[in-house]
């Protein structure tokens, strides 16, 4: 099993149901560690996708993954957009030309989405940010294909390690962002970074299953 071009645009579609019917919890959990516009941001950036998708729905995997990078760079504010944006584009870098993507495949390109938020960011692993809900998910996912897990099975076990990692900010003291100027008041609230995340790659899942 492959993820398809088709696969992929249904991904974005169903990640921007899933911000619009969360958006005000991302919202509510940055209300208390950052600007409280996470959600209303990645709303507006994510219903801005939806108007690009049907010009791309034609083209190869790496440029609706660029399209999507590049719309939510100019339509995002605040950290997530430049944050969201590297991602999605570096994610393009390794899918240029691509119909279908592998789990090897995929597995590539979520590691370069990864590392452009690192560069982009800055952050580490704890620094309570996006990274602690999405590095579990790529560890996972290697760690399914090396078991020789189906490609369901292994976006599965990545989601619920992006979960996890989500809900293990919690505790954690922010080293990033506005969060970071709260000092120990930022500890005991989940980050809205990795909340989004989690629903990016739980939409993937879904979308698989669809």
């Amino acid at each position: 099993m492959t993820l398809s071009r088709d696969v992929l645009i249904r991904w974005m579609q169903l990640f921007a149901q899933s911000i619009e019917a969360n958006k005000d919890y991302l919202t509510d959990l940055d209300s208390a560690i950052g600007d409280a516009d996470h959600g209303a941001n990645m709303h507006r950036g994510m219903q801005a996708v939806l108007s690009k998708l049907p010009t791309v729905a034609e083209s190869d995997i790496g440029s609706i993954l660029k399209t999507v990078g590049m719309t939510l760079v100019s339509t995002v504010g605040g950290a997530s957009g430049p944050l969201y944006g590297t991602f999605f584009i570096q994610m393009a870098s390794g899918a240029s030309n691509k119909m279908e993507l592998t789990l090897e495949d995929y597995i590539n390109a979520l590691q370069a989405g990864i590392n452009g938020i690192v560069m982009r960011g800055k952050a580490h692993l704890q620094d309570k940010t996006m990274l602690d809900a999405l590095q579990p998910a790529l560890d996972a996912l290697k760690q399914a294909a090396e078991s020789g897990a189906s490609l369901q099975d292994a976006l599965e076990q990545s989601a619920a390690a992006a979960a996890a990692g989500r809900d293990a900010t919690t505790p954690l003291l922010a080293r990033k962002g506005r969060a970071s100027y709260l000092g120990d008041r930022s500890i005991g609230h989940q980050d809205p970074g990795a909340t989004s995340s989690h629903l990016l790659l739980q939409s993937l899942v879904d979308a698989v299953k669809a």
